[in-house]
């Protein structure tokens, strides 16, 4: 375990993590969240020491071994077992048993062992790397990415052996399926701040929902009573039989703290432009051939896509599936065979080398202009703000974006144009889980057809598909059916990860059964001293008019009285009030 204390971490004059504590507890698989560039990965690197905070501390105690497992898999030894062997201490390299143990342990075979780890696949290059990290024997995992460039049965097979770890673990990954399944909390970077809670990603913005929605009323309830006791003063002030509770309760006033209003933050919101498209069959691929080498990619295939249908392109890396992709968007001339397209159809293509083929020199405003030369300044300006590029954001140059921000701009060049037929390659690679669920909602309420290439088993299950391609050695097999219906009949010949255990989730703080009731107890109180005041300005006119009656005198005694009891009655409820909110907030 480790815990982090007060934690503050600038880049120049950027804040990335302003103030901020949490503890990792022993056994804890924990979930990372945040937005592209709010500091996952740096966070990563403040654990691992190879930076330094510039205020706060981090605890480590001695002797806890941290493992990292980083996005970016890089080899430099002849064989495998040596490369294994650099998770090993200096100065026990020679004891080789111990990386071939975990190796055997891992899926390797004793042939593999002295093969270079390049010949090896995607799904066995991040074995490998995990092999490096785990001969090591650390208490803590960090991974951060691990599923890219994986295919799916190696995220399967990731995922079951991530579920069956019994140590420490902070995963950092843009498949919320696959972290839901593996971690116990969830821990997110948000406005600067990171808060971490028992349970899943979705109860994670769940309750940062609640927590903002809490403050903003806070928010409001703090500046009605400021401008309450604000109305006090400015009214007495000035006369003397008033001027002390004046004085004090603009003594209060200036004691009371100020919460800032949340600025919006931007989110990806969007649907696609979608054209009409009047008959049936959009498009018929006949007898599909082509090979990159002497042994056959694409062999025979055969396929029609019809009006309103969704289409998966799944199977291990290399198996043909963007290269099918680009042939059925004639992207790519078949060696043999044709694809013959409908007069109305009309194609929407995110590729993986399309991002690459933007123009670094170009303004993202250039490029979603040149996707459609019939737009106005005006429409294009919109389409970049749909794609969180506002104002001056949208003039920034191609080759300044990140990866992320690319992904958004060729995903701003499909809804330029209207489009029936939506060709995808991996469109989430580069998205945050934001941006994912907000491509998700936008391809589920797409009525033209759909054929994508992902990795994602949520996207898979979400888009209700109408037919698998099973991209194999060789050979494409097309399965009718949804993705659970593949799974159930068919399946990747792996064995099944053991079921999860359902986490026992407290209920949700709620307004009505935490805070509704303090709230209406101050409603009450502050009627009661409003109702009182009125009372007392008019006993103070017939005092200043020259009543100067025993009993009136009585009466402004027990109305101050009265009045200090309120407010003083009034003040314990906003502590309240503000006491339950930290308590929801975990402060």
């Amino acid at each position: 375990m480790f815990q982090f204390d007060r934690v503050s971490l600038l880049f120049g004059d950027h804040v990335l993590f302003q103030d901020v504590s949490f503890t990792l507890q022993k056994g804890e698989k924990c979930g990372l969240l945040g937005r592209n560039g709010s500091g996952k990965s740096t966070l990563f690197k403040l654990i691992n020491r190879e930076i330094e905070p510039d205020q706060g501390t981090l605890s480590i105690p001695k002797h806890y071994r941290i493992g990292y497992l980083e996005q970016h898999i890089r080899f430099t030894e002849p064989t495998l077992l040596q490369e294994a062997a650099l998770g090993l201490p200096v100065n026990e390299r020679d004891q080789l048993y111990r990386a071939e143990k975990i190796l055997f342990g891992l899926g390797f075979t004793e042939e593999d062992l002295d093969a270079p780890p390049s010949t090896f696949s995607g799904g066995y290059h991040l074995r490998l790397n995990l092999a490096k990290v785990l001969i090591s024997e650390p208490n803590c995992l960090l991974l951060d990415e691990p599923t890219n460039y994986l295919d799916l049965p190696a995220i399967r097979w990731l995922m079951n052996f991530l579920s069956q770890w019994k140590g420490e673990l902070i995963l950092i990954s843009h498949d919320r399926d696959f972290m839901d399944q593996i971690t116990n909390h969830t821990m997110g970077i948000h406005r600067e701040k990171i808060k971490k809670i028992k349970g899943s990603s979705l109860d994670f913005f769940q309750q940062v929902l609640l927590d903002e929605e809490i403050q903003e009323k806070t928010r409001i309830k703090a500046d009605k009573k400021r401008a309450h006791m604000q109305s006090y003063v400015d009214r007495f002030g000035a006369k003397a039989s008033k001027a002390g509770q004046a004085s004090a309760r603009k003594k209060m006033i200036e004691r009371e703290p100020v919460l800032e209003k949340l600025n919006a933050l931007s989110n990806l919101s969007f649907s696609f432009n979608e054209a009409p498209f009047p008959g049936k069959k959009m498009l018929a691929a006949k007898n599909l051939q082509f090979s990159y080498t002497e042994e056959p990619l694409i062999e025979n295939f055969s396929l029609e896509i019809e009006k309103d249908e969704r289409i998966a392109l799944i199977g291990k890396n290399g198996r043909g599936k963007s290269t099918l992709l680009r042939l059925l968007g004639c992207d790519l001339t078949p060696q043999q065979g044709f694809v013959e397209l409908s007069d109305n159809l009309r194609i929407g293509y995110f590729g993986q080398t399309h991002i690459d083929r933007l123009n670094p020199k170009h303004t993202i405003e250039e490029e979603i202009a040149m996707a459609n030369p019939s737009l106005n300044y005006t429409e294009i300006k919109r389409v970049a703000g749909i794609m969180m590029f506002s104002s001056t954001l949208a003039q920034k140059k191609i080759g300044v974006l990140s990866g992320g921000e690319r992904s958004r701009v060729l995903l701003g060049k499909i809804l330029a144009k209207p489009c029936n037929l939506l060709l995808l390659d991996e469109p989430t690679h580069h998205l945050d889980i934001e941006s994912i669920e907000a491509l998700i909602d936008a391809l589920e309420d797409f009525s033209g057809s759909i054929v994508i290439v992902s990795h994602s088993e949520l996207i898979l299950k979400r888009l209700a598909l109408d037919k698998i391609v099973l991209c194999e050695e060789s050979k494409q097999t097309l399965f009718l059916g949804n993705y659970d219906e593949f799974l159930e009949s068919h399946g990747w010949g792996e064995e099944k990860p053991p079921p999860k255990k359902p986490l026992e989730k407290p209920p949700i703080p709620t307004k009505t059964n935490i805070l509704k009731p303090i709230e209406k107890n101050i409603q009450e109180c502050e009627k009661a001293i409003i109702a009182l005041e009125e009372e007392q300005k008019k006993s103070l006119l017939l005092l200043e008019e020259g009543n100067t009656s025993p009993e009136l005198l009585k009466t402004l005694g027990i109305q101050k009285k009265q009045l200090d009891q309120l407010n003083s009655q009034l003040y314990e409820l906003y502590d309240l009030l503000e006491k339950q909110r930290k308590e929801i907030l975990g402060i």
